[in-house]
C-alpha cells in the first residue's frame, strides 16, 4: 500500500467519515488534511531518525509496540485513540506544534479548535501505516528507518507525478485553493510532496500549496 493509497483508500475515507460525523467538518477537508499532514509527519520522523540514533531506536520500538498496522484493518480505532494521537504529535512536532496546526488550519479551513483533535485521530492511522511498511520492508532497527521513510515519500511523489488526474488532486485543489497559485504545477499532491522533499520551486509561493509545507519545514 502506497501513501496515496492510504489517503484515498478505505482506511483514509473511513477515518475522514468518522471525523466528519464527530466534528461536523467536510469529509473532503479531512482527506485534504490527511494528504498534507501524513507527508509532514513522515518528514519530521525521517529527520529525527537521521539526526539522532536514539530517536531512531525509540521510534523503532514505538512502532513495534504500538503501531503494528492493525488500525488499517479497523480504522474505527482512530476515534478511541485520538488522545494518544495528540500525544504522538506533541512528541513529533515539539515546540512547533502550534505553528504547524495554525498553518494547517489556515490552508484547510478547519478551525483551530478542531484541527488538533482531528489531527489526533489521523496520527495513529499514519503511524500504523508506517509500522505496516516497516514490517513489510523487513526493517528491524532504527538504523533503517530514515531510508524507509524517505522511500515512502519518494514513492508517493513518483506516483503523484505518474497520476496527475488522481481524484485526490481535485479534492486538494478545491480545499487548499492550489489551482490559482502561480507556482503550482497544477498537480496539488505533487506540489505538497515536492515541498516536503525540498524539490522544485513550490516553496516560493506565498500561502499556496508549496508554501504550506515549505514554510512549516523551513530548512528541514
Amino acid at each position: 500500500m502506497s501513501l496515496i493509497d492510504l489517503i484515498t483508500g478505505s482506511a483514509g475515507n473511513q477515518v475522514a467519515g468518522e471525523a466528519e460525523n464527530k466534528f461536523g467538518i467536510s469529509k473532503n477537508q479531512v482527506i485534504a488534511l490527511l494528504a498534507v499532514s501524513a507527508p509532514l509527519v513522515i518528514s519530521y520522523l525521517r529527520k529525527k531518525s537521521q539526526d539522532n540514533s536514539a530517536d531512531a531506536d525509540a521510534l523503532n520500538s514505538a512502532l513495534d509496540k504500538d503501531h503494528d498496522g492493525s488500525i488499517l484493518n479497523d480504522p474505527s480505532q482512530a476515534v478511541a485513540r485520538q488522545q494518544e494521537g495528540s500525544s504522538i504529535l506533541d512528541h513529533i512536532f515539539g515546540g512547533e506544534k502550534n505553528n504547524v496546526e495554525n498553518r494547517l488550519s489556515q490552508n484547510t479551513g478547519i478551525s483551530m479548535d478542531k484541527i488538533g483533535p482531528i489531527l489526533g485521530m489521523l496520527a495513529p492511522l499514519i503511524m500504523g501505516y508506517i509500522g505496516k511498511q516497516k514490517q513489510s520492508s523487513g526493517v528491524t532497527s532504527g538504523g533503517g528507518l530514515g531510508d524507509l521513510l524517505g522511500g515512502i515519500l519518494g514513492g508517493a511523489q513518483s506516483q503523484a507525478q505518474a497520476e496527475p488526474s488522481n481524484p485526490l488532486n481535485d479534492i486538494l485543489g478545491s480545499v487548499l485553493g492550489g489551482g490559482s497559485q502561480a507556482n503550482s504545477s497544477g498537480n496539488p499532491l505533487n506540489d505538497i510532496l515536492g515541498s516536503v522533499l525540498g524539490g522544485g520551486n513550490q516553496q516560493q509561493s506565498q500561502g499556496g500549496l508549496g508554501g504550506l509545507l515549505g514554510s512549516i519545514l523551513g530548512g528541514k
